[in-house]
């Protein structure tokens, strides 16, 4: 999390989430609570449920279509029922910021979450939630941080939401 500026950092809160189904749920919540314009990195190595965390911000907007992993297309567009193209962009493949700007993707009139965003979400939107998944290899509890800017730079309530 170097590339983060100490401002995000500040505004962090951590919840633990137990398991796969936890994690779902934890995006649906999340996922109504997204805006157009708002721009989640999700963040952790392997494993750690960032698709899975994915699915459930789809769910939560009511987004058409399977919700898996662009890895290999870099980005998929799914329209919701709320009008807003839910945009879910997977940076690993990516070698640089300039590929995911060549996407061309309109971040000021969708809801966009990017998986392994860290060095590639700072500076697309105004309204950036950043989230790091921490997994521990001998169970399936996940450590999960927030932190943002924009909408996002005061936590307080989605902390409250979410505990």
């Amino acid at each position: 999390m170097a590339e983060l500026s100490e401002s995000l950092l500040d505004s962090a809160f951590k919840i633990s989430v137990e398991d796969e189904n936890e994690m779902h749920t934890l995006g649906v919540l999340l996922g109504r609570k997204l805006e157009t314009g708002d721009l989640v990195s999700l963040n952790g190595p392997l494993g750690a449920g960032k698709t899975t965390l994915t699915r459930g911000i789809g769910e939560g907007l009511k987004a058409q279509g399977n919700i898996s992993s662009p890895t290999f297309l870099i980005a998929r567009t799914h329209p919701t029922e709320r009008g807003i193209d839910f945009v879910h962009i997977d940076a690993y493949r990516l070698s640089s910021p300039a590929e995911l700007d060549d996407l061309d993707i309109d971040f000021a009139k969708s809801i966009s979450v990017i998986e392994w965003g860290e060095g590639y979400a700072e500076g697309l939107t105004d309204s950036l939630l950043v989230i790091q998944i921490e997994r521990f290899l001998d169970s399936e509890k996940r450590e999960v941080s927030f932190s943002g800017s924009g909408r996002f730079e005061n936590l307080a309530q989605l902390e409250k939401d979410f505990k």
